[in-house]
């Protein structure tokens, strides 16, 4: 089993900026993935960002640019910069094993909300 903790979401303004972090523990190995998803109200859960062992990140088209994935271990963090409220939703870390046995695990999802 892998655990997930999620924290730093919050309020900004537009413009602003929020660091979120998730902390994954317990049965962790091989090549493995941890990132980051999002829904908004009324939205499809949409992809933000990943890290993969090994590989390099990968970002939703509206994450380019402004947002930062960054992993140390078995911790993800993302950097949000020149945060707009179309940004606000919840976010969700989740962990992928990369294998077709092992199911994809996902945080409690943490708060985003950037006021205009």
């Amino acid at each position: 089993q892998v655990q997930l903790v999620e924290s730093g979401g919050g309020l900004v303004q537009s413009g602003g900026s929020l660091r979120l972090s998730c902390a994954a523990s317990g049965n962790i190995f091989g090549v493995n993935e941890l990132g980051w998803y999002r829904q908004a109200p009324g939205r499809e859960r949409e992809k933000v960002a990943s890290k993969r062992t090994s590989m390099i990140p990968i970002y939703g088209e509206f994450a380019k640019g402004r947002f930062d994935i960054t992993r140390e271990k078995n911790t993800v963090y993302l950097q949000m910069n020149n945060l707009k409220p179309e940004d606000t939703a919840v976010y969700f870390c989740y962990y992928d094993q990369r294998l077709k046995t092992i199911p994809i695990v996902w945080g409690q999802g943490t708060q985003v909300t950037v006021s205009s």
